[in-house]
């Protein structure tokens, strides 16, 4: 038994470092060693679990759904025993947590403090990308998804919601003339990035599209919020990306009673659909309450964005 819970740990490090002689690395074992006990695990399991290539190695179908069980196996048993070194309270361990760059830097960098504080054998691993990266395959333990889950099969819990509002610094509706109706957007310069075209939008008489062609095409959420600053033109933005500047006035809401899909939320993804590890736990926890139902970027917005917010 000890033996084979030491298979499942080499294939849980070989998924999480990328390739065989990584792993072993990790763990102080030689790449025959590590080969010779992923190809004992596979003859025990009666299925091929990875594609080998000379560089790295990659989950099968197969692979991918053990691994989700061994996860939940091998964080049970951690749980199990930081219960009995009375630890069960602390989380410890590796997080590999995934998350957009820059939501991730405005609310998820700033307020780890408090949650390594907490859990003083807790180490983060923070990864920022505007990627939706595949969270079993590449090893991390969550991710912080933007994104309408609703009709998801994932595992997620939402922790915040999202509000997506048209808006323009004042400079440049008083330059360019505010819009009065959807269609009026069709004679105004558009800021989106490539993966944000088109905007689906939803109005006073349900959803509606508008294809952007913008002069400015970029693939950076950044690039788009600097131009809408400098009065380029109009933006589809997040109040948790703009909210300081709407209260400021430095940014004004164009047609508040249109605004993107209120099912978009901030979602925790993980892999592991029972034994929850507890460092994943008291991540989740830590960011659910520290943004609550009125997260802290929508705090004094309730007047500008009142179509929006009781959607």
């Amino acid at each position: 038994m000890l033996g084979n819970l030491g298979d499942l740990e080499i294939f849980a490090r070989i998924v999480t470092a990328g390739s065989l002689s990584a792993a072993g690395r990790e763990l102080g074992l030689s790449p025959p060693v590590v080969s010779k006990r992923v190809q004992r695990l596979e003859e025990r399991v009666g299925a091929r679990l990875f594609q080998r290539t000379t560089r790295k190695v990659t989950l099968t179908e197969a692979g991918q759904g053990f691994y989700e069980r061994v996860v939940a196996i091998l964080a049970s048993l951690e749980e199990a025993e930081s219960q009995l070194s009375r630890r069960s309270s602390e989380a410890r361990g590796l997080l590999r947590v995934a998350a957009p760059t820059s939501f991730g830097r405005l609310h998820i960098a700033p307020h780890l403090g408090p949650l390594l504080d907490a859990n003083r054998e807790l180490t983060v691993d923070l990864e920022l990308s505007d990627a939706f990266v595949d969270i079993v395959g590449e090893g991390f333990d969550l991710a912080v998804r933007i994104a309408d889950l609703s009709d998801s099969s994932l595992v997620a819990r939402r922790l915040a919601p999202v509000h997506r509002v048209l808006c323009a610094t004042p400079a440049y509706l008083a330059q360019a003339g505010e819009p009065q109706n959807f269609a009026d957007l069709a004679g105004h310069r558009l800021l989106a990035t490539h993966s944000q075209d088109p905007w689906r939008l939803e109005g006073p008489e349900g959803p509606v599209v508008h294809r952007v062609h913008s002069t400015l095409r970029t693939n950076s959420n950044e690039v788009v919020r600097a131009a809408v600053l400098a009065g380029v033109g109009i933006a589809l933005r997040s109040t948790w990306d703009v909210g300081p500047e709407l209260r400021s006035g430095a940014l004004r809401v164009v047609l508040p009673a249109f605004h993107a899909s209120s099912r978009v939320g901030v979602f925790a993804v993980y892999p592991s659909r029972r034994f929850l590890p507890q460092k994943v736990r008291v991540f989740i926890d830590h960011f659910a309450a520290l943004y609550g139902s009125v997260p802290p970027w929508d705090e004094g917005l309730d007047t500008l964005l009142s179509p929006a917010l009781t959607a």
